[in-house]
């Protein structure tokens, strides 16, 4: 199959106008980061078209919550792109990111939230961060989170991914001095109500210093993460 064609109708401040999509190619000036794209709700013809277009326009790309039949039905036309199966993130890289400074450590309660985990450590590797994973380090058995404290200490921010309760991220701010990004997952049995539980229960954790994002967001939990990096270089 070929490429379907960039069906571009106009270019208007840095935007490229596709129609049913405006893709914002000049994101990476802006702020650093190019554009995302959300999969889910896409059809797999529009997200073809949408990558086709980075691809022209030689950006790199990600596009999280993407589904195996959509990555397929892309990559059939576009062998560049690339597909993790754990963090169902598909990416497009024309060229190589600046290395950041600094490092974030990924921790995560349970095994059950690695596809959050992989997502928000794939993110953070596209950016050009080095990445740390700490996976199942979770509070029911505490003594394997303090077997690694002290390589977690040595991150300069922390992502702090967990489901049921939520406690993971309270206890790893009064233990670190970098800044702990929470991520609420929607892993866990009725009462934990599909991660609203461990959200109000981070948003509401007596540990200072914890900044919090949407249910499952390990995507923008590790764009935090790399924007704190960009100002370690900074300073």
């Amino acid at each position: 199959m070929g490429k379907m064609p960039v069906k571009a109708v106009n270019m208007k401040d840095d935007y490229l106008e596709l129609g049913f999509a405006k893709l914002d190619i000049s994101r990476k000036r802006r702020i650093g980061f190019d554009e995302t794209v959300f999969c889910s709700g896409k059809t797999k013809e529009q997200l073809l078209q949408i990558f086709s277009a980075f691809q022209e326009n030689s950006c790199n790309a990600l596009g999280t919550r993407c589904s195996r039949e959509q990555y397929e039905f892309v990559r059939n036309a576009m062998p560049e792109v690339h597909y993790d199966t754990t963090s169902k993130i598909l990416s497009l890289r024309n060229r190589k990111p600046q290395a950041l400074a600094g490092k974030i450590a990924i921790c995560c309660a349970g095994t059950a939230d690695l596809p959050i985990a992989e997502e928000a450590a794939t993110v953070a590797e596209f950016q050009g961060a080095t990445v740390e994973k700490f996976f199942d380090i979770g509070v029911a058995g505490l003594h394997r989170l303090l077997s690694k404290i002290e390589q977690i200490r040595r991150a300069n921010v922390v992502i702090a991914i967990a489901g049921m309760e939520g406690s993971l991220a309270g206890i790893l701010a009064g233990l670190v001095q970098a800044p702990v990004i929470a991520v609420p997952t929607s892993v866990g049995y009725g009462a934990s109500l599909q991660g609203i539980v461990p959200l109000l229960s981070m948003i509401n954790s007596c540990a200072e210093g914890i900044s919090v994002v949407n249910i499952d967001n390990g995507f923008g939990a590790a764009i935090q993460a790399c924007r704190i990096l960009k100002q370690i270089a900074h300073h």
